[in-house]
């Protein structure tokens, strides 16, 4: 048995491509789609619903911890995490359904491969290996924006694609870009007080030789050199945003620091 857990908000345009990708394993094995939905406004949880999906709400709070209640939720001692805007490839789902008939581990990574301008990107972003398919028990995830995993056990890979439909434009890459930037600013704001200029040049600088050459990202044309070109930015985005939080907290700070010092008799003080 296995429980297919899609944490979900707003995915009308999504969601009916991820449960469909899942079904025909689901009911091979046996099991069930749990949808754990955090107040869509649209459609999201009528379709689910529609296509047979068990579906819950809970309010946002991040990644880490949607996915960890959603697993509370799950009854099958095998569990598989996908996003709303994700779809198993056909190889991926014969391979995923061979290995549970004889499981050599308790934990698999599955490689995500993204759409990007009209094709899938063959060697930017690829592969991309992550933690999808554990027994339940097995695995947490921390973290606020780009989730980590702890997980005890063997771990093994399932060859096939996770496909991924994460940007619709340029426009919207660069958007998500800019939120995960400022996500990143706010909690590293806690703990780095310091910005070195450094991290604003050389980030960026990494991330685009990561892509771009290492990865080869060239080998994807065009489009491979923007996605390439955006994940620097998104990088430089980063420390810049943490920069700004910064300094407007230490000006902020600084006033009132003053105000409190002329509210004890230090009038003269501007």
């Amino acid at each position: 048995m296995i429980s297919v857990l899609i944490c979900t908000k707003n995915e009308e345009k999504n969601i009916k491509r991820a449960i469909l990708s899942v079904r025909d394993l689901v009911n091979e094995v046996g099991g069930e789609i749990i949808v754990l939905d955090s107040g869509s406004t649209d459609r999201t949880v009528d379709i689910a619903e529609a296509l047979g999906a068990r579906t819950y709400f809970r309010p946002w709070t991040n990644y880490a911890d949607q996915r960890n209640y959603g697993i509370t939720l799950c009854k099958g001692p095998w569990i598989l995490i996908i996003d709303a805007d994700e779809e198993l490839s056909k190889e991926l789902a014969r391979n995923i359904l061979n290995e549970l008939k004889n499981p050599k581990y308790d934990v698999y990574k599955i490689c995500r491969k993204v759409f990007y301008l009209g094709k899938f990107l063959n060697h930017t972003w690829y592969p991309e290996w992550r933690i999808r398919l554990f027994k339940k028990g097995l695995v947490k995830f921390y973290g606020s924006i780009h989730e980590g995993v702890n997980y005890s056990g063997k771990i093994g890979f399932i060859k096939g694609d996770l496909y991924h439909y994460s940007f619709k434009s340029i426009s919207h890459h660069i958007e998500k870009s800019i939120h995960y930037a400022k996500l990143f600013a706010e909690i590293e704001a806690k703990k780095l007080k310091n910005v070195k200029l450094l991290k604003l040049v050389g980030s960026p600088l990494v991330y685009f030789i990561k892509f771009y050459f290492l990865k080869k990202g060239f080998l994807d044309g065009k489009r491979g050199l923007i996605a390439s070109v955006i994940s620097s930015f998104y990088a430089f985005m980063k420390y810049a945003f943490l920069y700004e939080k910064n300094q407007l907290d230490r000006h902020f700070q600084h006033n009132e620091n003053k105000e409190d010092i002329k509210e004890e008799g230090h009038p003269n003080i501007e």
